[in-house]
């Protein structure tokens, strides 16, 4: 089944968000950030979709940047998280999990937005 640009990038939005509570949710002392990010960035991506949906041409480079600058910076969270599992710290564990789902889905979004398409 073929997925228009437009709703991949809500989807991808209301996964950030989804990912951005499941993280504050397993440690809501130290993971404010996770809330907040995953809130702004998939609000961001939802954005792009939305506008994406109503034949706004540059929503695709909005998100291309969005994305490009999150696989940067779920990349390196993702290394040092694990590096931290591998160390013997346990409690890395969640974090470095759901960054790197969160760098999956990021990666997926980045080769979907290469492809060519038109709005509808």
């Amino acid at each position: 089944m073929k997925i228009e640009l437009g709703r991949w990038l809500v989807g991808y939005g209301v996964f950030l968000i989804l990912i951005g509570l499941v993280g504050y949710l397993s440690n809501p002392e130290k993971a404010r950030t996770a809330l907040m990010s995953g809130g702004v960035f998939g609000a961001l991506s939802i954005a792009c979709g939305v506008l994406w949906l109503r034949g706004m041409r540059w929503a695709r480079k909005a998100a291309l940047g969005i994305t490009g600058l999150l696989t940067l910076i779920f990349a390196w969270r993702a290394t040092v998280g694990w590096l931290a599992v591998a160390q013997g710290n346990a409690d890395k564990l969640t974090t470095a999990v759901l960054i790197s789902l969160m760098l999956l889905a990021t990666v997926a979004t980045i080769a979907r937005l290469l492809r060519r398409e038109v709005p509808v």
